[in-house]
This record gives C-alpha cells, sequence and structure tokens, in this order.
C-alpha cells in the first residue's frame, strides 16, 4: 500500500515538510560519496528555511503540553499501565526541555557560520557551486568520508531538540487515528467532518497501481478524494472505476 498524509492545517503541514527533510539528510549523511553530502548541505538550508519561522519553537511547545493534559487524563485507567504513561510523558518533558533551553530561532548557529552562509548564496544560483566560484567547498568536497561526516553530524546537531519533539508529536497523532476501508466508487469518495472534532491529518493508503494519484482536499467540514490515472501521454485524468480505499483521520 502506498501512504499519502494530507494535513488540514498550516502547522501540521510545517511538521511534515521539517520530517521529510530531517529524514533525507539523516539518510544523505549515512552515505559516503561527496555528491550526497553536497545534497546533505543543500537539505540543512532547506530545513533551516522552513524552520525560520519565528513562532514554530512556540507552537512545538504548546502541542507537547497539550498532548501531556490528555495523556494525564489516562491517569486511574486500570486499562493503561502507569509506567509506561510515566515514561511517555517524561519524554515529552525532556523534549519540551531541550526546546525551551535553546533559545532564539531553530538553526541560528548554522546562519553564524560564514563558510556554510557563502555556500548558501551560491546554491541559489544554477550551477553555482562550482570550484571556480567556492574552491574552499571543493576542498571539502574532496576531504575523507569520515572528516565530512563528522561536519555534517555536528551542523545537523542544530536540529536535534526539533527532531526529538516532532517525531514524538507526529507519533502522537499518527496512532490517534483509526483506520477504515472504503470504497471510491467511479473513483471517487467523499466524508463528512463530524462538528467539534478538530482533525489535524489525514493518512490514505492505496493499493499500488501504475498511473494511480489521489487528489486530496479537505477542511474542517468534510474532505474529499478524486482517483486519477495517468494516459499515454502523461496527463493525468478522472478514473472512473472503483477502487478500495484505506483512510485515517487523526486528530
Amino acid at each position: 500500500m502506498i501512504l499519502y498524509e494530507y494535513p488540514f492545517n498550516e502547522r501540521t503541514r510545517t511538521y511534515l515538510r521539517l520530517e521529510q527533510l530531517l529524514r533525507r539528510l539523516a539518510l544523505l549523511v549515512a552515505r559516503t560519496h561527496s555528491v550526497d553530502h553536497h545534497y546533505a548541505i543543500q537539505t540543512l538550508f532547506e530545513l533551516m528555511e522552513v524552520a525560520s519561522r519565528s513562532d514554530l519553537k512556540a507552537e512545538l511547545m504548546k502541542d507537547i503540553e497539550r498532548h501531556k493534559q490528555l495523556l494525564n487524563g489516562y491517569r486511574d485507567n486500570p486499562a493503561i499501565s502507569e509506567q509506561a504513561l510515566d515514561r511517555f510523558i517524561a519524554q515529552l518533558d525532556a523534549c519540551f526541555a531541550a526546546l525551551d533551553a535553546d533559545t532564539g530561532r531553530v538553526g541560528r548557529g548554522l546562519q553564524a557560520n560564514d563558510w556554510l552562509m557563502g555556500i548558501r548564496n551560491r546554491m541559489g544560483i544554477p550551477g553555482g557551486t562550482c570550484e571556480f566560484d567556492l574552491p574552499a567547498y571543493h576542498e571539502w568536497l574532496h576531504r575523507p568520508t569520515e572528516a565530512r561526516q563528522h561536519d555534517l553530524a555536528q551542523w545537523s546537531g542544530e536540529f536535534a531538540g526539533l527532531s526529538d519533539a516532532l517525531t514524538r508529536l507526529l507519533k502522537l497523532l499518527r496512532d490517534s487515528g483509526i483506520s477504515q476501508k472504503v470504497m471510491a466508487m467511479g473513483g471517487q469518495y467523499q466524508q463528512s467532518l463530524p462538528a467539534g472534532r478538530g482533525f489535524q491529518l489525514l493518512r490514505l493508503r492505496l493499493a499500488p497501481k501504475p498511473g494511480l494519484v489521489p487528489e486530496i482536499s479537505g477542511n474542517r467540514l468534510l474532505f474529499s478524494v478524486r482517483l486519477m490515472q495517468r494516459d499515454d501521454d502523461g496527463r493525468l485524468q478522472p478514473c472512473a472505476a472503483d477502487h478500495p480505499i484505506e483512510v485515517s483521520l487523526c486528530a
């Protein structure tokens, strides 16, 4: 099954973008080729751009507090392990403390690195990181793999607190959804959302079929899925066939 996620608000959209960039960064840093490390640095700059919102840390910390209150509501429930609950709340407390201790915007330490910022400015130009433009960067790309990985790990550490918080918050969000199997009749499915429920994320699973792509739209009142099929010219056309899909609403 191919998983598609659709955020219902800007905050969740930002969280998912950051998660994707953090995963890509970890994958690229672990590789050994200099080209992979070039794109790891480019990913660092993308992270800085997405994380530059002044209210990002405040939103993360607010979400942590909200989930702590929800979890504390499960106390004295015989079906819930108090020990496991305490352990999870302690992890959230550690995430909150790490974000609170890191004053300023996320990634601000990288902005003070003149060498990195010089590369960032040149990356905005197509082909702007050639050796005649950035000889110092060209030399860095020819350093031993371990040396480059050490530098990248140090720079990536600027986002460690952000990464831990996002991982736990998105896991809690995704775990809150209950999956249901439905049928997209004639390639379309629509569902009304109950009033008073602040859903943040839709997760849709679709059996892989070449060229079959879901188009998702939604708001606080309803969401709809329209299945599209790629034709011989590569253009997407509405799919008229019935297809089973699996949806999960996460609050």
